[in-house]
């Protein structure tokens, strides 16, 4: 792709949009920023796969992982920019019939004791630690994704942190 390779874009399209767009409405329920998320996220890395420091150079890491902290900055973005304009999106549903897929490799590949903690914290502090260590949001971009103010992420944060340590003494 960084050579400006069409296909190799195609080959991450079709491997990666199924995932992201699932994903992304996990977190955001109006389909059209879902929409527009994907396609600015896809242009973004279309433009910019040359500066793409993957796991071979021992500084980045996934292209998933690149892939998907483009996406929740632009989705970030959408939010910041609906609510200057308009009423806030609405959110995604506040929970789930089945395990998300996420959650599901979550448990996957977080076992043991660590996996114990995680699947017993509250859904709303799991939420913001996953948001914040998993996803590499910010507390401010955690905010904005989570429709929350500021305080009550970090407050959550120290909750789930205390929680985990506590569960793993």
């Amino acid at each position: 792709m960084a050579r400006g390779d069409r296909a190799a874009f195609e080959e991450l399209y079709r491997r990666t949009s199924p995932w992201l767009a699932v994903r992304l409405r996990r977190r955001c329920a109006d389909q059209q920023i879902v929409a527009e998320v994907m396609q600015e996220t896809y242009l973004a890395v279309w433009r910019a796969a040359g500066s793409f420091a993957g796991s071979g150079s021992g500084t980045g890491g996934t292209a998933v992982g690149w892939l998907w902290t483009i996406a929740a900055r632009r989705l970030v973005d959408a939010f910041r920019r609906r609510a200057h304009h308009a009423e806030p999106p609405p959110a995604a549903a506040p929970y789930a019939v089945a395990p998300a897929a996420e959650e599901e490799a979550l448990v996957a590949t977080v076992g043991g004791d660590v996996g114990d903690a995680l699947r017993r914290l509250a859904p709303e502090l799991r939420d913001v630690l996953q948001a914040m260590v998993l996803d590499g949001l910010s507390v401010r971009e955690t905010a904005v994704l989570l429709g929350l103010p500021e305080g009550t992420v970090k407050t959550r944060a120290r909750r789930a942190r205390t929680a985990m340590r506590e569960a793993l003494a």
